[in-house]
């Protein structure tokens, strides 16, 4: 039985992820690091018609008939981008018949974010926010874990899906979102292969983008 579960985890994974201005694919085999290979690529005009093509150049059809999960970012991020790479997660998911999973684009720089300012205290919260070109800003709230067995083992539990707020209250801690391409998919990454024995078959059904506004806000 261990064996199994182990061999679940130890399988090519897919993740795929965008910002306010750039995009990106990444694949890891075996949940070994050291075979991450990325693509990272800022928009172009065309986004719709290349985001396929660079992600046909990206992975060869031999490697993408071996993922077994696949991950995508759902935001807040540059709309277009996040419904874009949304849709073409979802197609490959239904496609090759491999569970998909979602992460807000805040989770997934949470960790980082934490660390960068040395918030290591369990259970201490923090939010993660993105101004609004208009008032207001959207806001997530994020949970210092540690893993029981490992002490130093640091994860991140998302409490609050980012949302629209008006402000924040200054007695909490609040940071503003930071986008880092090449260590954000590789985070990604790292939480797909955490998550592949949590997968549900037929989840691409419900991954949808997180916006919580207009896209013309």
């Amino acid at each position: 039985m261990i064996d199994n579960l182990k061999r679940k985890q130890n399988l090519p994974t897919l993740v795929i992820h965008s910002t306010d201005n750039s995009f990106g694919f990444g694949y890891r085999n075996n949940n070994n690091p050291v075979s991450d290979e990325l693509f990272i690529k800022q928009f172009d005009k065309d986004l719709c018609n290349n985001l396929i093509v660079d992600f046909n150049k990206f992975i060869s059809k031999e490697n993408l008939e071996k993922v077994k999960t696949i991950s995508v970012s759902i935001g807040p991020a540059n709309f277009n981008a996040s419904r874009l790479i949304v849709v073409l997660a979802r197609t490959i998911s239904q496609q090759i018949n491999c569970p998909l999973k979602s992460f807000s684009s805040f989770e997934i720089m949470a960790k980082r974010i934490a660390s960068k300012n040395n918030i290591f205290t369990n259970k201490q919260s923090f939010w993660i926010y993105k101004k609004l070109k208009r008032k207001g800003l959207i806001a997530g709230k994020y949970e210092i874990c540690h893993n029981e067995e490992k002490n130093s083992d640091l994860f991140i539990r998302e409490k609050v899906l980012p949302k629209v707020l008006k402000e924040l209250e200054s007695k909490e801690l609040f940071f503003e979102a930071n986008y880092e391409d090449e260590k954000d998919l590789k985070e990604l990454l790292d939480l797909s292969n955490k998550n592949t024995l949590n997968a549900n078959l037929n989840s691409w059904q419900n991954v949808l983008p997180l916006y919580p506004i207009s896209p013309i806000n």
